[in-house]
């Protein structure tokens, strides 16, 4: 029996002899010990290779989709080969971020924004992985994200500039627009792995911070009400758009690739929707206008996407779709009121008016700003002549759309802040 010193109590069946070890304590799992000290550290890649492999990854997974879409379309022709199908899926790949196509019946210009919206997607999970590989993640270094991002860029301009030397577009439009646009998708995901983008939005201030969310919700609003009226005019429209794919005479292959394409190019539809509820409407070629107050077009293409266009302005309770971009906005208002509201319950300090209304203004110029961007990149030309301008005015729609969610959001704002007093009496 082994024996046992006063300043080490004694347990049964544990050996406490002077060399013994001391036991774990009951009820806890065995300590995982520490590394040591200049221990081998994880390997990082270089940025040039993390860039390149990233840029190189998104290229791909966005350009296979659309070589396969446009193949099913080549289907409907009679001419559809392997090597054309990748060719024109490099020229489609490349008109999904925005670089003009010469084609015999002059530039395509207009930009399909489900493939421009996956291109972005994966251009923001390139930034992820660059960051990652470099070692950057959680690291709240803004030069480490400005450096995974211009390069995921740099690497892919290079891309589009030799995939357009294949399918004959302009290189030097190509490496531009693909830099500009690969850096700034990259960002999102860079920013967001080195926690850049939290860090900026601790440090901003609080109204600025409500306000952008504000203006973000009311253009996020706004942009699906119009994808629910373009929606509902293809659906209103169906026999014609049917109509219209039976016209090519192909088979199932190339019908289901000629439906494809014009998915890709219902964000535009529901793009150009916006721009109808807001006022300015949109064009479908030069000298043309599709308003609710007027409707002017001539000729158009035979594309599915255009048989919901409207026949004529819009009268009676039609005239109500008007006020469905100011509702958005009062709901964006009403939406900031509450929050708003549930802190200073939390906080036990009653809503002034400037912490409330200072957002709402602030909520008109960002909301203005996205459905802006978002009206400029859905407009662009189907070759020369009548049809060289199609969709809104970018500007228009900025202008139009600050003004409505501006005063909508102050006036949900205010009413929702005023009826919550009246029940709280």
């Amino acid at each position: 029996m082994s024996s046992v010193t006063p300043d080490q109590p004694s347990r049964p069946g544990v050996d406490v002899g002077p060399g013994a070890r001391p036991a774990a304590p009951v009820g806890r799992g065995r300590r995982v010990p520490a590394p040591r000290a200049g221990g081998p550290r994880r390997s990082r890649a270089p940025l040039v290779v993390a860039a390149g492999v990233a840029a190189g990854w998104a290229a791909l997974t966005s350009w296979l989709p659309v070589a396969l879409v446009l193949w099913l379309f080549q289907l409907s022709e009679g001419a559809a080969s392997v090597p054309g199908a990748l060719r024109a899926g490099l020229a489609g790949w490349l008109l999904g971020h925005g670089v003009p196509l010469d084609t015999p019946a002059g530039p395509l210009g207009l930009a399909p924004l489900a493939l421009t919206a996956l291109v972005l997607w994966r251009l923001a999970r390139a930034g992820v992985h660059a960051s990652r590989a470099i070692g950057a993640r959680g690291g709240r270094s803004p030069r480490q994200a400005l450096l995974a991002a211009g390069a995921v860029g740099v690497a892919y301009a290079l891309l589009g500039v030799f995939g357009a030397v294949l399918a004959g577009a302009s290189p030097v439009r190509a490496g531009l627009t693909l830099v500009v646009l690969g850096t700034l998708g990259a960002l999102v995901g860079s920013a967001r792995t080195t926690h850049v983008a939290g860090l900026l939005a601790v440090r901003s201030p609080e109204p600025l911070r409500d306000g952008i969310r504000t203006g973000l919700v009311a253009a996020l609003l706004i942009l699906g009400a119009g994808a629910g009226a373009a929606g509902l005019a293809v659906a209103i429209g169906g026999g014609d758009a049917a109509d219209l794919i039976g016209a090519y005479r192909t088979g199932v292959a190339g019908q289901a690739g000629i439906t494809l394409v014009s998915l890709a190019y219902a964000p535009n539809a529901a793009i150009w929707a916006v721009s109808y509820l807001l006022g300015p409407g949109f064009a479908v070629g030069t000298d043309t206008a599709v308003r609710t107050s007027e409707v002017s077009v001539g000729a158009l293409p035979a594309v599915p996407l255009l048989a919901g266009l409207p026949r004529g302005p819009v009268d009676g309770l039609g005239a109500g779709l008007l006020a469905v971009p100011v509702l958005a906005g009062m709901a964006a208002g009403w939406l900031l009121a509450r929050r708003l509201l549930r802190l200073a319950v939390d906080d036990r300090a009653p809503l002034r008016w400037g912490p409330l209304l200072g957002p709402a203004v602030i909520a008109g110029p960002v909301a203005g700003l996205l459905l802006g961007a978002a009206a400029a990149g859905s407009a662009g030309s189907l070759g020369d002549g009548r049809l060289a301008e199609v969709g809104p005015v970018a500007w228009q729609v900025a202008a139009v759309a600050t003004a409505v969610v501006t005063v909508g959001a102050l006036v949900g704002a205010a009413a929702t802040r005023m009826l919550s007093s009246r029940t709280s009496r």
